[in-house]
């Protein structure tokens, strides 16, 4: 017999917790013979989810929950989840049942039959999704697959299965900026690849904005590239080509042929263009930079408020 903990981060999930249990339910009867345990983490929500993790753990001890001081965001809830797990193997999941429950019995039985130490899923399509939001995700994936060594999985879900070798190797990146898609690719380990059917949430509204989601692909680049500070080095080099060529240019006009230089015009647009290039550097540099403060600064990845032993008063 194996434990197989499932960890699910949750943010104002209240409304699709019960039909989450149920799934989680029914995969435990056709697994009868592994051991489970439920990991829920309460990132600061401002709803009833905390009530919810506390009545599931009243009817049945296989429930456990972890409870943020505050929201500290989805990649601190799933560290704390893998923290707290004490399983041989370990799985992530979703609460909205975007990811089905059920494929975790396919996936278990791969571990054990197949030289695999993961098996993680991905979406088939984006079916239900905002056209432009379908086409800036294909372009990050795109974009970081190119200037990145650890690559990463188009259509890519948080629902994987991990054995616990992998899972303590995860632990061991304690890093504050934190992108998880990322971090499981790095670690290595071979990982098999399941395709579904996109399908809309059962309950509630999805906690993604589309500035959400930029910034968190920012994230991802930012944490495993350092291409774009190479970038903002060969504008600089370029520029500085271009200011040569353009300044040959007019000492010959002028010398040769005695037209006059435009003065107005082409200062501004010279200070316009060359300007907005150095800003352009200085975000990139400035995004690095801040990174690398927040996490000089150790401060903790997430803080608990309270747990299924340590109940509030």
């Amino acid at each position: 017999m194996h434990k197989i903990s499932i960890i699910i981060p949750c943010y104002n999930e209240e409304e699709a917790l019960p039909y989450l249990y149920k799934e989680l339910e029914k995969v435990t009867k056709v697994m009868s013979e592994q051991e489970f345990e439920f990991i829920f983490v309460n990132d600061g929500s401002k709803d009833k989810t905390l009530d919810v993790f506390r009545e599931l753990r009243a009817k049945d001890e296989r429930v456990r929950y972890v409870s943020f001081s505050r929201n500290f965001g989805k990649e601190a809830a799933i560290f704390a989840g893998l923290e707290t797990a004490t399983g041989d193997y370990v799985a992530t999941i979703d609460a909205d049942l975007q990811d089905p429950p059920m494929l975790l019995e396919e996936m278990y039985k791969t571990l054990q039959t197949e030289d695999y130490d993961c098996v993680a899923t991905r979406r088939e399509d984006r079916k239900g999704e905002p056209i432009i939001r379908s086409f800036f995700a294909r372009k990050f994936y795109q974009l970081i697959n190119n200037i990145s060594d650890t690559k990463l999985v188009d259509g890519a879900r948080d629902f994987r299965l991990m054995t616990r070798q992998m899972v303590d190797s995860i632990l061991e990146l304690r890093e504050y900026n934190r992108f998880s898609k990322g971090i499981f690719g790095w670690v290595g380990y071979n990982t098999k690849w399941i395709s579904y059917e996109n399908v809309e949430r059962v309950a509630g509204k999805t906690k993604w904005s589309f500035w959400g989601l930029f910034f968190y692909s920012l994230e991802g680049i930012i944490a495993f590239s350092t291409r774009p500070l190479a970038i903002a080095s060969l504008f600089g080099i370029l520029f500085f080509i271009i200011s040569l060529v353009f300044i040959a240019y007019i000492v010959t006009k002028t010398l040769l042929w005695g037209d006059p230089v435009a003065g107005f015009p082409t200062l501004i647009c010279g200070i316009f263009f060359i300007g907005g290039i150095q800003l352009l550097c200085l975000g990139i540099l400035g995004q690095y930079l801040s990174r690398l403060y927040l996490e000089v600064k150790r401060r903790p990845i997430y803080i608990v408020k309270e747990t299924e032993k340590s109940k509030i008063k």
